[in-house]
């Protein structure tokens, strides 16, 4: 952590920047008598570029510096924030929280204990090489997907990374401080058969350098995946209608986990009592087998983080146990209000925007089945491999998804690729029709970005090939 604090004081607090001294002056004066609260300072460097049919269509640089001070008592949240890094600007903000703040007080909560050591390495992506070299990138992904299958008649493909270093100080003096690097690659491809056309991507990431994702080995496999997923559109039919049973593929699936799941176990939800799960801890809500965790301690991951925007360490948090509710998701406000302990997803989009509980990787663990036995104890199903878009309700955990990739499971097998197949259900009663769960976890491959409020962050998922016993399917009624 000390490599990131010497980071912090030189993006922060040098000639150009916030007096250390003034920012815990002003902290402390703005968070006297308050239950919690920080300054929260960012540095950010971003850029992305995005090609589609031979040409680069995008391309964008952005740098942004600022600070969002925030205090909180009782359930009421005060916070103000400024691209301005300067003790004026910081005077302003203090003055502005601590007149709006009802003059009740209250004892500070403890300090976050500070993180063992950084989950990523503070590489700066952007630095690694020029700009035009990713341009160039680009353009020799075009070329080898033209030239890797003729049917292929567009290419979109884009690649983007953002360095960030966050510095968060609070009323005692304590000051934590992380550097966070992420990159991104994304293909797609639209292949042309007599006049039918049809897409299919492929896209990695996480919290690294660019230089795994622009090794050729790497881009080339995830161009013919992105050519494999499109022409398994081709082949599709449209999707049947009914209940039937349900395979989930391992891995980015979990996304439905996340958004039909997850969110209704974060703690302000629950504190709320706006959640399907509110009220539900100790009791079974998922078959026996079931355990979710959420873990933002995976080294590298998209959703990984060393600290959280408030300074606490992640955690591995199991939320469901062998089927029994354990755990919720929690940043420092709402666990103290629920007399919880604080789990290290208190996160933000920026310095603009003020923390609260949001997932990092949440994951359902791998059981002791095998995909084999699962699809052949089907008479009649789908067999969902990748999912697009998709929307929940989180008061009553009804979820539609649409299966972007899935398959019909006819007496035991795999057979016709079909599409236009949405997944309905609710999340508490998908979780308990879990029959089989298989012995192959995996992991997304570092794509997700959830949205809350407004407010959009990386996130991962995953899970291992899990059967339901019954899921309602929209598609094409016979």
């Amino acid at each position: 952590m000390s490599n990131a604090l010497n980071k912090a004081d030189e993006l922060f607090h040098g000639n150009q920047g916030l007096d250390l001294d003034a920012a815990h002056k002003y902290v402390a004066k703005a968070l006297n008598g308050t239950d919690d609260g920080e300054l929260f300072l960012e540095y950010r460097e971003s850029e992305s570029i995005s090609l589609d049919d031979r040409r680069i269509r995008a391309a964008s640089f952005d740098t942004r510096r600022g600070f969002g001070l925030r205090a909180v008592l009782g359930e009421a949240v005060y916070f103000a924030h400024a691209g301005d890094l300067s003790a004026p600007a910081l005077a302003r903000a203090a003055e502005t929280i601590r007149a709006a703040k009802a003059m009740e007080y209250s004892v500070s909560a403890a300090d976050p204990i500070p993180a063992a050591a950084p989950l990523y390495e503070g590489v700066n992506p952007l630095g690694e090489a020029p700009f035009a070299d990713r341009a160039a990138l680009l353009k020799r992904i075009d070329d080898f997907a033209r030239a890797a299958d003729p049917r292929v008649v567009q290419v979109m493909a884009s690649i983007a990374g953002e360095w960030q270093v966050i510095e968060i100080i609070r009323a005692g003096g304590a000051r934590v401080a992380d550097i966070r690097p992420l990159v991104r690659l994304n293909i797609s491809v639209v292949l042309e058969v007599n006049g039918k056309r049809e897409s299919g991507s492929h896209g990695a990431g996480g919290r690294s350098g660019y230089g795994a994702y622009i090794a050729p080995d790497f881009w080339q496999d995830a161009v013919r995946e992105a050519i494999r997923q499109a022409e398994v559109n081709l082949n599709a039919v449209p999707a049947p209608a009914g209940e039937m049973q349900v395979v989930l593929g391992p891995g980015w699936p979990g996304i439905l986990l996340h958004e039909a799941i997850g969110h209704g176990l974060e703690g302000d939800f629950n504190r709320k009592q706006t959640s399907a799960f509110a009220g539900l801890m100790g009791s079974r809500v998922a078959s026996k087998g079931v355990t979710v965790v959420d873990d933002g301690t995976i080294p590298n991951r998209r959703g990984s983080l060393t600290i959280d925007d408030e300074g606490t360490p992640t955690s591995r948090t199991v939320l469901i146990d062998d089927g029994v509710l354990t755990g919720f998701i929690q940043d420092r406000q709402n666990a103290r209000l629920m007399n919880m302990r604080a789990t290290g997803n208190g996160r933000r989009q920026s310095y603009a925007h003020a923390p609260m509980p949001r997932m990092t990787n949440t994951i359902m663990l791998g059981g002791q089945d095998n995909k084999e036995d699962m699809i052949a104890s089907v008479k009649r199903g789908l067999y969902a491999v990748n999912f697009g878009g998709g929307q929940v309700d989180i008061t009553s955990g009804k979820f539609v998804f649409a299966a972007s990739e899935a398959y019909l499971i006819e007496n035991g097998k795999i057979t016709t690729p079909v599409k236009g197949a949405t997944l309905i259900g609710n999340g508490p009663d998908a979780l308990t029709k879990v029959e089989m769960i298989g012995n192959d976890l995996m992991l997304d491959p570092g794509i997700g970005t959830c949205g809350k409020n407004g407010q959009g962050v990386p996130v991962g998922v995953g899970q291992p090939t899990i059967k339901l016993s019954g899921l309602t399917i929209g598609g094409t009624v016979a």
